[in-house]
């Protein structure tokens, strides 16, 4: 099946400006033309733009999508190498994941914490020994 840019950023909920722009950069080297010069995407297209979106919204630097691509592009004789960016690309993605399930902690905390002060109407009967592990606001001096 043919999409139009209109069609492609409506299913992949981007921009027609950033189609071009992934277009201008090397991530989307296949976009093909019709007679009329208007691109068309097909199934691999949007493909492509699920893959790429994946990365970008976890992080990977658009010089690392670029390679990847190329690297995609040379076909089996860089399966390892491919495997390598992406095992590497996972390991951060993990890394932030974690660092973020630390915040969100601290977020539920949080969440308690004013949940049980707004049950007494106040913060002052909060005191250190009902919340040992964690950060305490101080009562006013």
């Amino acid at each position: 099946m043919k999409y139009s840019i209109q069609e492609a950023a409506r299913i992949t909920g981007l921009t027609p400006s950033t189609l071009r722009y992934y277009e201008s950069e090397g991530l989307l080297p296949n976009i093909k033309r019709a007679e009329n010069r208007h691109r068309y995407y097909d199934e691999s297209n949007l493909e492509w733009i699920a893959v790429i979106n994946c990365l970008k919204n976890t992080n990977m630097p658009i010089e690392q999508i670029k390679e990847f691509v190329i690297l995609n592009s040379q076909g089996d004789g860089t399966l390892y190498k491919r495997l390598e960016l992406i095992l590497k690309h996972r390991e951060n993605v993990q890394k932030k994941i974690d660092e973020l399930n630390k915040y969100m902690e601290h977020i539920n905390y949080k969440v308690d914490y004013f949940t049980m002060a707004c049950e007494l109407g106040t913060e002052k009967e909060l005191k250190k020994e009902r919340y040992p592990n964690h950060f305490y606001i101080k009562e006013d001096e």
